[in-house]
């Protein structure tokens, strides 16, 4: 019974092929979407505030997804080395940059990144419509959950 336990960590691959792709799927995305917004704004270069802010916008979404890949990324290979890898996490150079010695300090990091993640999403909306009631709501939205976010994960430690 014991070996099926030790076994069943192999199930884990199922994640890790799964998080893989979808980081490569935003990767190739966000190449295409650069490409697209480098050829519209060469052949119509904006031409007032509007236009810049709309592009600007644009570029922080791209950001956005980025790090959404980059956080997908992170998950494979840490998840692989957790579970899979018979490797040390110490002699990891890619976990050791991320400070991830076991699944708790995975937790803590993907809250961390979802928090910018989240920041990212209110100077989008603030950049896009201004200083509206709704962004007042969503950056106030928004700070509760990182304040929470940053409370539990402190708390984690």
């Amino acid at each position: 019974m014991e070996r099926l336990f030790q076994n069943s960590r192999f199930l884990v691959i199922i994640a890790i092929i799964t998080s893989a792709i979808s980081s490569l799927l935003v990767y190739i995305t966000c190449v295409n979407i650069v490409f697209n917004v480098v050829k519209t704004t060469v052949i119509s270069l904006p031409d007032s505030a509007k236009g810049g802010k709309e592009m600007i916008v644009e570029l922080l979404k791209i950001l956005d997804l980025l790090l959404i890949g980059i956080t997908l990324q992170v998950i494979t290979i840490s998840l692989y080395r957790l579970f899979i890898s018979p490797a040390t996490t110490k002699s990891s150079q890619f976990l050791a940059a991320f400070h991830i010695e076991d699944f708790h300090d995975l937790k803590i990091t993907l809250v961390q990144v979802t928090s910018v993640i989240l920041v990212i999403l209110f100077l989008e909306h603030a950049v896009e419509f201004g200083g509206t009631i709704e962004t007042l709501y969503l950056g106030i939205s928004i700070a509760i959950v990182v304040a929470a976010s940053t409370f539990a994960w402190r708390s984690m430690k």
